[in-house]
This record gives structure tokens, C-alpha cells and sequence, in this order.
């Protein structure tokens, strides 16, 4: 799956508690900057190329990836930076 086709530079994906599944897949998104990407889109570009159930039931839009000297992404620090979107209405989810 290629989220650059629709205007996505970079996407890294975590879990948020869910009350019966333990955990949801919330993916944080970093657009192009000339390029403005829907939740719409994204999730239908999930839909056409992974199972229902493994699609991300939220986006949270970011400007940066937090990242450490070697370039990978640190999640743990996703967490924490947007670990109040993440629990509250301010992401936004996609309906089940």
C-alpha cells in the first residue's frame, strides 16, 4: 500500500486502547506539503488494499514524524505527543 499516491509523505501507525479489543490501529500521518489528504481517502485507500479489520480506525495529521539520529520512527514518542488526541474525540475515527 502506497500512501504517497494520494498525497501522503509519511505514515507510521500505533495502537490506542479499545475497550474489547485490547488495542485499534491509529495511523499519524505527515501530508506533502503542497498536497491536502482527506481521511476519506485514506481510508479508502486502507479498504482497497488490506483486510477491514486491520485498517486504521483513526488519523491524527502531523507535520513531523519524531524520529531518532538513525531515521527511525519513535513511536513511544508518538505516544506520549499525541497520547491525549489519541484517547480523546480530538482524532479523527473512522466508524466500525
Amino acid at each position: 500500500m502506497d500512501a504517497r499516491k494520494i498525497g501522503s509523505l509519511e505514515v507510521s501507525v500505533i495502537g490506542r486502547p479499545h475497550p474489547d479489543w485490547g488495542e485499534e490501529v491509529v495511523a499519524c500521518v505527515v501530508p506533502r506539503p503542497e498536497q491536502k489528504v482527506s481521511v476519506e481517502e485514506l481510508d479508502a485507500l486502507c479498504l482497497s488494499a488490506i483486510a477491514r479489520f486491520k485498517r486504521p480506525r483513526g488519523y491524527v495529521f502531523l507535520d513531523t514524524l519524531p524520529k531518532n539520529n538513525y531515521g527511525k520512527v519513535l513511536k513511544t514518542e508518538l505516544r506520549k505527543l499525541h497520547g491525549q488526541e489519541l484517547h480523546g474525540q480530538a482524532a479523527n475515527k473512522i466508524g466500525t
